[in-house]
């Protein structure tokens, strides 16, 4: 490869994380509403077409915001998971770190969860960082619980709703802390 296009692809995948990185920004100030194709040209300094030319749209430029949320939340849950070297309390603390993900980065959590996106979950599709996370849930259970990844799915299904429901003040965010200990407690019983 020459040294000219070597040179391009740089430029290529830089200009596409700025784009990438002003949305987040964007987003964070300002809501999702406010990320649009026009804004962002102008905070990145390029046209509308070059937008295009890396993203189909605002769905494909939340999902590249989801899945850099999602290599960030893997790190998380994974240093939590590793604070703890017993299963019961590397699974509270993988809990407490994916609520406190949800409610420290909350524009970037609709963007991994609630925003619609073209990132396909337990498929053969799902993108590396999405599985990173979920590992994180099911290396904290048993090795001999064959149902490993089902508790895992129900853990998350739960954080989750945990998490929108706090964001939304639908449930107090006072009790996260005795949420989480009856969730483990629970999954601490039967797996």
């Amino acid at each position: 490869m020459s040294a000219t296009r070597e040179r391009r692809e740089r430029e290529r995948a830089q200009r596409h994380q700025m784009i990438i990185t002003a949305a987040r920004e964007l987003a964070e100030a300002e809501g999702w509403e406010a990320v649009t194709t026009r804004r962002l040209a102008e905070r990145v300094e390029y046209s509308q077409p070059v937008l295009y030319s890396h993203f189909n749209g605002k769905d494909a430029i939340v999902g590249a915001v989801a899945l850099d949320g999602f290599v960030e939340m893997a790190g998380d849950l994974g240093r939590a998971r590793r604070s703890a070297p017993e299963p019961a309390r590397a699974l509270r603390a993988v809990c407490a770190a994916y609520l406190r993900f949800a409610t420290e980065r909350p524009a970037l959590y609709q963007a991994m969860f609630i925003l619609p996106t073209n990132l396909k979950f337990a498929s053969v599709d799902t993108p590396a960082p999405l599985r990173a996370c979920f590992d994180e849930f099911v290396n904290c259970l048993r090795p001999d619980n064959e149902r490993r990844e089902l508790f895992a799915e129900v853990i998350w299904s739960a954080l989750h709703g945990i998490a929108v429901l706090s964001e939304s003040g639908r449930i107090p965010p006072a009790g996260q802390e005795e949420r989480i200990d009856l969730l483990v407690a629970g999954v601490a019983a039967g797996g």
